[in-house]
């Protein structure tokens, strides 16, 4: 059973503050390192936050070499998951059913043509470009407006707190729960541990994992990490005939619009373009214009406009639908934040940008060789004192 505490042991190798699935999978590698950490969330139970939130999505189809090879990491690390964590059996609901990303426009067709030449120089040579005939041909529901997809089968989905819980159970790790974190232990300027409202705890050294209230908890020691709290949205449809259960993450690259299979049914997705940042929530609300926006019809960003049977879906106006959200914790230039900091001691994984489930195994491997020196700060792509160089915002 996962080891959940409410009381404080008052030392340890290392604190983890942050109970979802990027503290929970640190916690995991700092035990396979040799390392005793005890993690502290402030929630009575762990992955309830973004982690909930998260549609459990994986793709290894990314725009630049560093963060995919974190996800073509995880991605390994999930098939093998119960034998890595030693947990025999152990079920993460992971579905390789596929990315597909859509193009309408030649404009986009032609980028599309260009990112996955770039793929495919870095190694990831299974990812295919499909015709529209051929789009529609493996997968009738795509509309008639397709010209072209980007297309790789192993991509897919699996269930983020299956994953979360897997990565504690295996950690051995204490988790703390119900436990705010007050400020940071320090002495001639390193970090030495945590005080709580359940009393103080020293270590070795801290990370801050606590997704869109990482800044927060970072600048108690002076440190700011410039993350930015965006609120991102999810339709689910638990009964939806006409969706096919076999088919993979549908995607609109033109409008950023998708959905997948989910039990008898679907989500329904769309990367909302200039949405403003705000605070980090605890409880963030939802939207029933979202939903408008998503399935109506009418509606330039519709699911309809790729898959035309979202339109039946619509008509029939019987299909039941919950909102979820969540808050995407975005970095500077949208790729995740892992390493030290500038204050000894102090260590981050966050800043995931949407990616947290997919980079989560990848991201908390490498920041726990840096933190044990097997990996040196400077040949760290993530570490949180580079040049941030400005990046389009990816679709999802």
């Amino acid at each position: 059973m996962i080891e959940r505490s409410y009381e404080l042991p008052a030392t340890a190798d290392l604190v983890i503050v942050g109970g979802g699935i990027i503290g929970a999978a640190t916690a995991f590698f700092a035990s396979r390192a040799g390392l005793r950490a005890v993690v502290i969330e402030r929630r009575p139970a762990l992955g309830t936050l973004s982690t909930s939130a998260a549609t459990g999505a994986f793709r290894a189809q990314f725009d630049n070499p560093d963060e995919m090879a974190l996800v073509r990491e995880g991605i390994a690390f999930y098939h093998r998951f119960a034998d890595e964590t030693d947990l025999p059996g152990y079920d993460l609901g992971l579905r390789a059913q596929g990315y597909l990303w859509c193009a309408r426009a030649e404009a986009t067709a032609a980028r599309q043509r260009e990112i996955v030449a770039r793929q495919h120089a870095w190694g990831l040579t299974d990812v295919e470009v499909l015709s529209g005939d051929e789009t529609r041909a493996r997968f009738p529901y795509i509309s008639r407006d397709v010209v072209q997809a980007r297309w790789r089968a192993g991509d897919g989905w699996l269930d983020p707190k299956r994953l979360t819980a897997g990565y504690a159970l295996a950690s051995g790790a204490r988790f703390v729960v119900e436990t705010g974190v007050t400020g940071l232990e320090r002495a001639n300027g390193r970090v030495m541990g945590v005080r709580t409202t359940r009393g103080t705890i020293h270590a070795g050294a801290v990370v801050i994992a606590a997704g869109p209230f990482s800044d927060e908890l970072a600048r108690l020691a002076g440190v700011t990490l410039g993350i930015s709290c965006v609120r991102r949205m999810r339709i689910l449809l638990p009964e939806v005939p006409e969706a096919p259960s076999w088919a993979p993450m549908t995607i609109d690259e033109e409008t950023g619009a998708h959905w997948r299979p989910w039990l008898g049914g679907a989500h329904c997705m769309w990367t909302q373009p200039h949405v403003p940042a705000g605070p980090p929530l605890d409880d963030v609300p939802c939207s029933d214009h979202f939903v408008f926006s998503v399935m109506d019809p009418r509606s330039p960003n519709s699911v309809a406009v790729l898959s035309p049977f979202w339109r039946d879906v619509w008509d029939r106006q019987s299909s039941q639908w919950t909102v979820r959200a969540g808050q995407y914790d975005y970095s500077p230039d949208h790729r995740p934040l892992i390493g030290a900091t500038a204050v000894p001691g102090l260590l981050v994984n966050t800043g995931y940008s949407g990616h947290g489930i997919m980079c989560s195994a990848g991201g908390s491997r490498l920041l726990v060789d840096v933190l044990t020196g097997r990996t040196a700060s400077a040949a760290n792509a993530f570490r949180p004192d580079r040049e941030f160089a400005h990046r389009e915002l990816d679709v999802i």
